[in-house]
């Protein structure tokens, strides 16, 4: 075994877009950046709650790795499966890749989310050690009995090669525009945020939401009944997914970023929104609030308690109405820009954390 050789299990489709799998991607190609043989596992997509085929397949590829092989496994299949890591926890040379613990998913049942932390605690006993991806999900894991000595934060990085956008010049009344980055689904806020903006149909913006409309048809079809019943269908475009490249000159393109998220541990798209020097009114979940803050002055943007309708209407009211204010947060989101790991570290750091436990 050498420890620049990595065997990483991911269950789904890499190329998704979502955080997750963002990370995961650019982890594994900038690990062979570095000199890795890094070997990615596809495992079935019906993880974080497997069908017993997933499991199957899950225990062949486990079986199937050589001794003393470093493995890494992503979190959405690690705690689903520990019946399938322990006969082979001594044999290989395991991590743990956690983003977010699974118990935390938002709008799960009780029931679910207490299983699903029991399995998942029981997985992490097993690894070498723990990988997370935010501060936030160290102390999730921590306060649920996993010593932080068994836990490294590597935290997403960010393309610092391309230059911030910079404010579009427009006519007296021309609109905002507002930028939404997320996957349509239950728990990001999209509703919330359509009827924030419904008060402020008087004031001139444009929304753009970016992001899969696939994971959850109920949710798109109630966002888009809503836009129409609110008479928003020309102040709203769904665009779906897009290329990086395509996404970067969205956010070039934007005066606003907003995610009125319920639950975040890290978000990168805000992250992602900063690089871009592009101000953001988001909520106070996860690392947005260490992500935004300013070390003087003015902080990169606004924040609002998850859910809270009324403080988001607010926030975008204050901040359309108000350049003075727009320009402040701006120069702040380029501050916060300067203080954003870059890709290449975070895959240095990722590199010697699994050098270190898979020696």
């Amino acid at each position: 075994m050498t420890a620049r050789a990595l065997e990483f299990m991911i269950p789904g489709d890499l190329h998704s877009a979502t955080g997750g799998y963002v990370y995961d991607r650019t982890m594994v190609a900038g690990l062979r950046n570095l000199g890795w043989r890094v070997e990615v596992h596809g495992l079935d997509a019906s993880f974080p709650s497997p069908t017993s085929d997933a499991l199957a397949h899950a225990g062949r590829v486990f079986h199937a790795l050589p001794d003393e092989a470093c493995v890494l496994v992503d979190g959405l299949a690690l705690g689903a499966m520990p019946q399938m890591i322990e006969p082979h926890a001594r044999r290989l040379r395991v991590v743990g890749l956690i983003h977010m613990p699974l118990a935390s998913e938002f709008g799960i049942a009780p029931e679910i989310a207490e299983r699903r932390g029991r399995e998942e605690r029981r997985a992490l006993a097993l690894v070498r050690h723990v990988i997370v991806t935010s501060r936030q999900t160290e102390r999730d894991l921590a306060a649920h009995g996993v010593d932080r000595s068994r836990l490294t934060v590597v935290e997403p990085g960010v393309w610092k090669t391309d230059s911030p956008g910079s404010p579009r010049a427009r006519a007296g009344d021309g609109a905002l525009e507002l930028l939404c980055v997320a996957t349509l689904q239950g728990g990001k806020g999209h509703e919330l945020l359509i009827e924030a903006l419904a008060p402020l149909a008087h004031l001139p913006w444009h929304l753009q939401c970016v992001g899969s409309l696939s994971r959850s048809p109920a949710t798109v079809h109630r966002f888009i009944e809503k836009v129409n019943h609110l008479g928003l269908t020309d102040r709203v475009a769904l665009i779906g997914e897009v290329p990086h490249a395509e996404l970067s000159e969205l956010y070039r393109g934007a005066d606003l970023f907003v995610l009125p998220t319920m639950r975040e541990t890290y978000c990168l798209a805000v992250a992602e929104s900063l690089a871009h020097g592009l101000p953001v009114i988001s909520s106070r979940t996860g690392a947005i609030p260490e992500l935004i803050a300013a070390a003087t002055g003015m902080p990169a943007g606004l924040l609002i308690e998850p859910g809270d309708r009324e403080a988001l209407r607010a926030a975008l009211e204050r901040t359309l109405t108000d350049g003075a204010l727009r320009l402040s947060m701006r120069a702040a989101a380029l501050e916060a820009r300067a203080r954003l790991t870059a890709w290449p570290e975070a895959c240095e750091r990722m590199a010697r954390v699994l050098e270190r436990f898979c020696e």
